[in-house]
């Protein structure tokens, strides 16, 4: 018998931003099928009409492609199995649904809201899991033509077998069991016609041939009523995979309180995409060695589901923040430039239609600063050493270091060696600081500490070689005369 290809979908409802969360799944699924030549299918969920909107689908879609996480079928690709969108498949939903009432193993459900609540209120005060009671499990004909004259609305709910193990064959957690008598009969259909996620769910990856289901484990709890669905169906179950939690740096679910959440607020703090894609691998999922730098194509070739934890991840911003840096020490400027501009506007550093020489000056001062910033709109943090001619003391300790009556002489010698250079660029920088420490008989630290402080106020910064050029002998030697001023 020929083995089924592989075939993994991520199914996301567009009814917010696309949460991080989200990313990490759609990844393991996307290496899953990478790694096995399979396919890997987009299906949007979007059956929620309250809260699904076009705008929150293609957030998702331009974010996995920002991702690189391109998809063989779905929306936009096309494909055998369509259409895509739920809300374009109630016809199929329908047929499925004909045939269980037909066989008896659904039925319209005619109890109120207020029944229902009413009950389950009274089962959470006795410490039970509510459950449904079967009120119209075994209706007559006419209880159910009685109920219809009354106008009543019905659901429509799945007969659960009772007394029943449904067993989950998990691939990061095993066997797990849960018991059907503690599931009750659940709707899948509501009383506009729409299938509930756990129906709609099993029909779209049995007719889209999903061989492998990867999800969050959020998605645990609803895997048994799925599991017996695809059994009242009489289809094959699919093999299934819940990965771990991602959880905040203090052990609590992950949340708003813990830093951005979204992809679009990583990508619009200027995360590069393939940063973002090694930490969302790491989550969860350890490779073999000591290795944590991996391109996509060495993800695809490392990953497997074997080495994905039972354990909660955590998402710790600091590795994030480590991994992005390394990436931005070998980025090309230009983009750091790029990726940090819309920051530098809104905090009045640049101009609302920058000139093409001033986006080279900017590429040129993201060069001199991609190896002390984490993700471009950190440049905002340290832009006021290249902005401005006037500096101010970042703190006491900095002022200090002026005052020291040491420093005074090389200051000065720096300050007319650069007035009478006719270059000013990284080679004359280096030549006249050099110079003046041989020449004065002192360490460096004197000489480059005390120049760095009356250039920029800060004692800790970018390498006054690409500072000063990039500000110019003018602008170099006006913030001196400013922040000099101070000391009086």
């Amino acid at each position: 018998m020929t083995q089924q290809m592989m075939r993994v979908r991520f199914a996301p409802s567009p009814t917010g931003p696309f949460h991080i969360g989200g990313a990490r799944s759609a990844l393991f699924n996307w290496l899953l099928a990478r790694k096995a030549g399979g396919a890997f299918v987009l299906r949007v969920e979007d059956t929620d009409l309250d809260r699904s909107t076009k705008e929150s689908e293609e957030n998702i879609k331009e974010a996995l492609r920002w991702l690189g996480l391109t998809w063989d079928e779905g929306p936009d690709a096309g494909g055998d199995y369509g259409p895509y969108h739920q809300t374009q498949r109630l016809d199929t939903y329908q047929q499925f649904t004909d045939r269980l009432l037909a066989e008896g193993k659904a039925y319209r459900c005619y109890c109120s809201e207020e029944k229902l609540e009413s009950e389950r209120q009274a089962e959470l005060a006795k410490g039970l899991t509510p459950r449904y009671g079967g009120h119209c499990r075994d209706l007559s004909d006419a209880e159910r033509q009685q109920f219809e004259a009354e106008g009543r609305a019905a659901v429509i709910r799945l007969r659960v077998p009772e007394n029943k193990d449904v067993v989950i064959h998990d691939l990061v957690r095993g066997n797990v069991t849960f018991e059907s008598n503690g599931i009750g009969d659940f709707v899948i259909v509501k009383s506009d016609g729409m299938p509930v996620y756990n129906y709609a769910v099993v029909i779209d990856d049995h007719m889209m041939k999903i061989s492998h289901v990867i999800r969050a484990e959020e998605h645990l709890s609803n895997t048994p009523r799925q599991v017996v669905i695809y059994e009242a169906l009489g289809l094959p179950v699919p093999e299934f995979g819940h990965i771990s939690l991602i959880l905040g740096k203090d052990r609590s679910k992950m949340s708003k309180r813990h830093g951005a959440t979204s992809v679009e607020q990583y990508r619009t703090l200027g995360y590069l995409p393939e940063a973002i894609v090694n930490f969302l691998a790491l989550l969860g999922w350890s490779p073999e060695g000591e290795q944590e730098l991996f391109t996509l194509d060495e993800l695809v070739q490392a990953f497997s589901m074997e080495r994905v934890a039972k354990n909660p991840a955590v998402f710790d911003v600091d590795k994030l923040n480590w991994i992005n840096a390394q990436y931005l020490k070998k980025a090309d400027p230009a983009l750091i430039a790029r990726l940090a501009l819309p920051h530098l506007q809104e905090a009045g550093f640049v101009g609302a239609a920058p000139t093409q020489a001033e986006l080279d000056w900017l590429a040129r001062v993201a060069a001199a600063l991609q190896n002390h910033i984490s993700y471009a709109a950190q440049m905002v943090e340290q832009a006021d050493v290249f902005f401005g001619d006037t500096a101010e003391f970042e703190n006491d300790e900095a002022k200090a270091i002026l005052k020291d009556t040491e420093v005074a002489e090389p200051v000065r010698v720096f300050m007319q060696r650069l007035a009478a250079a006719d270059v000013v660029d990284m080679a004359a920088v280096k030549t006249i600081l050099k110079g003046i420490t041989k020449e004065l008989k002192l360490p460096g630290k004197k000489v480059f500490m005390p120049v760095r402080v009356a250039i920029t106020g800060k004692m800790h910064g970018p390498e006054l070689f690409d500072i000063i050029p990039l500000l110019g002998k003018e602008r170099t030697l006006a913030r001196m005369n400013s922040i000099l001023a101070k000391l009086a």
